[in-house]
């Protein structure tokens, strides 16, 4: 049972146009009212929700902190499903938080780690996974993995995972009654039906599985490299992408001695991106070596390696240890300098990497070619942000375990194994779709779940 009222700042720290003081529980308004008076007569016991009254924050002694605007959300229609008042001050830290002391010395509770969100899925306002779409939706890194978060928060996971719910109750519905009154004449379940309902059960399973990687792409970003033998245009491919010059480009072999990252949005994608040193043998000296040894390091922690050639050139032997060096890593081959007359060994490329392009970073045209390769080889090409998406290890685990479940629940009919036993399968995959849900999860995978999320929300 929630009965204390909680308070919180809900805003980041530093300076900005407001700052939010959020407080949730039975006795919100009647703690606001001892920390904020309204400007004229107004009886803030009466106020309505999604109403505001403007005013003064002060200290318990009278003393006037800031001019506020005073939010109120009445019980169930708020965002944790309890009275909710909000007070929007002036966005400094200072203000914030010594209206926020008032507040709690007014008897609040500090709020813990996404305690307003658990609130919410606690009072039945949100599902656990539309809770878990609140910090996607404050982490997603490019466009579309906001609007796949925001669709999570709007319910699409949560409405799937119930129509999938519903399905498996409807094929136990098939075989309850013969196995309960086996004795009776109720018409048996039908093997050829009940096969084909648990394969449609399966391919939607299948189907939010398979989008997880990509959806965990578009969520998180990719960790990314740039990688490749001094002058082949590695910083001018990091310009091209990040939009301006972020990075020095020189004829000059070993300019590049660390690592220069930039965060750019690519085929739809944001790469967590890296321009990394010139590997050669031969480096100038101990701070080349250094960076050298960091652009390999780098390689190791990168999901996806744009490793670029020289068109312009043949193959040098730094090329040739480079190419031997990516074999079986996450490698984008980029044949760079389009321009120039071709003297490069394309077969060797070709033949070591699955994924190869050709471009001119100095064009600005490129981008188009390099974004179209670098969906390609993420694979989220056609990233539907509206669909259904598995946002994180929890619920795809849920989704696997319910999945197993009926691929067993179906082997078991199609080789005719007693339907209890099958009854018994598609109790389990129940379970993990329950779990999915929230409906039976743990105290502790509760606690998991929102010791992800900050303070105030």
């Amino acid at each position: 049972m929630l009965t204390s009222t909680i308070a919180a700042i809900s805003t980041p720290a530093g300076k900005g146009g407001i700052g939010i003081i959020r407080i949730s529980g039975d006795e919100a308004m009647p703690i606001a009212s001892r920390v904020f008076t309204p400007r004229g007569k107004r009886d803030l016991s009466r106020m309505e929700g999604y109403t505001a009254c403007l005013g003064n924050a002060h200290t318990l002694d009278g003393e006037i902190l800031d001019q506020v605007i005073l939010l109120c959300f009445r019980a169930p229609k708020s965002y944790t499903g309890e009275d909710v008042v909000e007070l929007q001050c002036h966005g400094g830290e200072a203000v914030t938080e010594a209206v926020l002391r008032e507040v709690i010395d007014a008897g609040a509770e500090p709020a813990g780690k996404g305690e307003f969100t658990r609130r919410a899925f606690l009072n039945g306002r949100i599902s656990l996974t539309e809770a878990e779409a609140v910090m996607d939706i404050i982490n997603a890194v490019s466009v579309d993995g906001e609007r796949a978060a925001a669709s999570l928060a709007e319910g699409s996971l949560a409405r799937k995972t119930e129509e999938l719910k519903q399905d498996l109750l409807d094929i136990q519905t098939q075989i309850a009654a013969e196995i309960d009154f086996p004795e009776e004449d109720v018409e048996e379940a039908d093997p050829e039906q009940l096969i084909a309902d648990l394969k449609a059960v399966q391919r939607e399973l299948d189907s939010l599985l398979k989008g997880y990687d990509s959806g965990q792409k578009m969520l998180r970003g990719v960790p990314a490299a740039i990688i490749g033998s001094p002058n082949v245009g590695k910083s001018t491919l990091l310009n091209l992408v990040a939009g301006f010059d972020k990075a020095i480009v020189s004829s000059e072999a070993g300019t590049t001695r660390d690592i220069l990252e930039e965060r750019v949005t690519i085929g739809g994608v944001t790469l967590l991106l890296a321009d990394t040193a010139g590997i050669r043998e031969e480096a100038s000296g101990e701070i080349e070596q250094i960076g050298i040894s960091r652009a390999k390091k780098r390689l190791e922690n990168s999901n996806l390696i744009l490793a670029v050639f020289d068109q312009g050139r043949p193959l040098s032997d730094d090329d040739r240890a480079l190419i031997a060096d990516l074999k079986d890593k996450p490698v984008l081959a980029i044949l760079n300098k389009g321009d120039l007359e071709e003297k490069i060994e394309k077969d060797e490329i070709y033949k070591t990497f699955s994924h190869v392009t050709e471009l001119t970073a100095k064009d600005p045209e490129s981008l188009k070619t390099l974004s179209q390769a670098v969906s390609d080889f993420l694979g989220t090409s056609g990233f539907d942000a509206d669909a259904p998406l598995l946002a994180n290890e929890r619920q795809r685990g849920c989704a696997q375990r319910a999945r197993q479940a009926v691929k067993d629940a179906l082997e078991g009919v199609e080789i005719g194994l007693t339907l209890d036993v099958c009854y018994a399968l598609l109790d389990e995959a129940l379970a993990a779709l329950y779990d999915l849900s929230g409906e039976n999860a743990s105290e502790e995978v509760i606690n998991a779940v929102f010791d992800r999320f900050c303070v105030g929300k």
